[in-house]
């Protein structure tokens, strides 16, 4: 069965994050200040189990669909990459917020399902009946010749692989551990019941770097930072802000959990920290 519920959890915070984004159900712009909060209370609920469901691995999660994003139907909604940016669907904002968004989708829990060319930030409509509605084809040359859409599919992929080598990504147990609607920082903490595997997911929708920012981690010692979206950004981003691949847990506890580490968090981005290195 499918659940939209983080579908509308996250259009909602992006419309939040953009100053200027198309409503989620109307075709009228809101204007909202890029210093205002993003509530993410709605997503991190959003990201547990629905109710109805016995198992996290039955529910499908999506952000796009082919009724949400259908030409003919009038209750169409913007696809990803139009949410971040209703301006401009290749601008940083919307390149940076869709690798959040997608980053989300990829390390919730339940079944994560695509749309066609959302794994490449396509931006177009589509219809079954490409001959009346104009410009709704996949434009698979621009992996060739839009940069953007290159990148984006090569964190597509590569983030693919950190959920498949890490079963902790395709588990049932999620902890959203810290929320920040003012630093607009959400975080959660995915494991295997009485094996372990954890994963540290931190995701901003902050448009500046965070240095030195204090979060909670389930485990002292060492945690490797396996996988950073700001990378993405014209790869290899030369000027990318992480945490060199590592990070030392050694302060106090935070977050309700038992200890505690100064990471970096770069503009608009999502990481992933691991306990051990990716599982073949």
């Amino acid at each position: 069965m499918r659940s939209n519920r983080l579908l509308r959890a996250t259009a909602t915070a992006l419309v939040a994050a953009t100053l200027a984004a198309p409503a989620a159900a109307a075709s009228t712009t809101v204007e909202i200040d890029r210093a205002s909060d993003v509530n993410f209370d709605a997503l991190a609920n959003s990201l547990y189990r629905p109710y109805s469901f016995s198992a996290a691995w039955k529910a499908v999660q999506f952000l796009e669909n082919h009724d949400l994003l259908h030409a003919d139907h009038e209750d169409r909604q913007p696809r990803i990459a139009a949410l971040g940016d209703s301006t401009n669907s290749r601008s940083w904002y919307a390149r940076s917020r869709a690798r959040v968004a997608t980053g989300l989708l990829l390390t919730a829990p339940g079944i994560p399902m695509l749309f066609m060319g959302q794994e490449f930030l396509e931006d177009k409509f589509w219809s079954d009946n490409p001959a009346f509605f104009k410009d709704t084809l996949i434009w698979w040359d621009g992996l060739q010749l839009d940069r953007a859409m290159g990148d984006h599919v090569r964190f597509t992929q590569e983030l693919t692989w950190v959920r498949r080598r890490q079963p902790a990504l395709r588990g049932e147990n999620i902890d959203v551990f810290h929320i920040h609607n003012g630093n607009r920082i959400i975080a959660f903490h995915r494991w295997l019941e009485n094996v372990g595997q954890d994963v540290v997911i931190v995701a901003s929708l902050k448009e500046s770097t965070f240095y030195d920012y204090q979060l909670g981690f389930p485990g002292s010692g060492s945690w490797l930072e396996i996988f950073n979206s700001d990378i993405y950004d014209h790869w290899v981003n030369p000027n990318g802000a992480g945490n060199g691949g590592q990070i030392a847990a050694q302060g106090p506890p935070l977050h309700g959990l038992p200890r505690s580490a100064k990471i970096v968090i770069p503009a608009n981005a999502i990481l992933v920290f691991a306990r051990n290195a990716v599982n073949e």
